[in-house]
């Protein structure tokens, strides 16, 4: 019904810079809600940034300062520009979405749907 896909992980150095994209398609009337997550091995899996439709954002205090989440309402992406990273931020980077969709009977269904995760590894 609806697919999240994440691009633009990879290996950087300490105080580099990255790129996530995410991308939602599918069965989409609106989208109210985008996030970014991230899971560190051995550790639990941590809310880095979210967005609203209308554009709110919120960060973990982990990032702040150094990580921006954008999202564009017409072509369903969200994307988190990272700068000055340091080797803590590596982690599985997922990205999250609270999609509202219709049946073919015009049914609303409100639904949070996840993508398959981009590796960040922050190492020299």
């Amino acid at each position: 019904q609806v697919q999240l896909v994440e691009s633009g992980g990879g290996l950087v150095q300490p105080g580099g810079s990255l790129k996530l994209s995410c991308a939602a398609s599918g069965n989409i009337a609106s989208i109210t809600a985008m996030r970014w997550y991230r899971q560190a091995p051995g550790k639990q899996r941590e809310l880095v940034a979210d967005i609203s439709n209308g554009g709110s954002t919120n960060y973990a205090d982990s990032v702040k300062g150094r990580f921006a989440i954008s999202g564009d309402n017409v072509k369903n992406t969200v994307n988190l520009q990272m700068v000055s990273l340091k080797p803590e931020d590596t982690a599985v980077y997922t990205c999250n979405a609270d999609v509202l969709s219709y049946t073919p009977t015009d049914e609303p269904i409100v639904g949070r749907y996840w993508g398959q995760g981009t590796q960040v590894t922050v190492s020299s």
